[in-house]
Formats: structure tokens, sequence, C-alpha cells
């Protein structure tokens, strides 16, 4: 016997594939693109905040990640040179982006800046 029903929590994805990044744009959804490493001390801090934010926000703006060292590609196709990168998304345009380890509300400005614009 369950007391409520089940949350509709959208969790951060993961782009491991071209497969999985051509879903992701043409979801129809803003989205947020963090380019990381398992290695990179700033990633490990910043994608918390990112993942908190997807369960808060996830129903409007998608939230993924793309490791660099199993996606080269991709991060070459965006000419990503630092870590952590963060791409905003509109219909399938980069709008915004930032680069480091940023606090949260600043995360969560720019998310709330595509949902305007959606």
């Amino acid at each position: 016997m369950s007391c409520c029903p089940p949350l509709n929590i959208e969790i951060m994805i993961e782009i491991k594939d071209k497969n999985d990044w051509k879903k992701l744009q043409e979801s129809g959804k803003p989205f947020l693109l963090d380019f990381y490493a398992d290695w990179c001390g700033p990633c490990q801090a910043l994608l918390p905040i990112l993942d908190h934010l997807s369960e808060k926000h996830g129903a409007e703006v998608t939230i993924a990640k793309v490791n660099v060292d199993k996606n080269q590609e991709l991060a070459g196709a965006f000419g990503v040179r630092s870590i952590p990168t963060v791409f905003a998304f509109q219909n399938g345009e980069v709008v915004d982006f930032f680069q480091g380890l940023q606090p949260p509300a600043f995360v969560e400005n720019k998310i709330e800046q595509l949902k305007l614009a959606s």
C-alpha cells in the first residue's frame, strides 16, 4: 500500500552517443548541456547542483551531461577546451554558455532565462 503517487521527477541524462544527442535535439525542450570529466574537481562539484536543478526544473528544461573523455567528437564539435563548460540551447541553437564552477543561483538563473524564452 502506497501513500503517495509517484513523483514525476526528471533526472539529468547522459549523452553517450550520436543517437542520444539527436534525441535531445529533437525533444523540442530547451536544455543545458554540461561537458565534464570524471577526474575534474570543479566538474564533480557542479554535477550535484545540476542534478538538483534537473529535479526541480526538469519538466520544463532538460539538463544533460557529456563526458568529454568518452565523447570527444561532440566536445570537439562545440570547441570545448575547458571544463566544466555548460551550453544553453533554445530551439536547437546555442543561446548562452558558461565555464567553470558557478554557484547554484547563477545556474538556476540560466535555467529561468531558458524557461522565459520558451
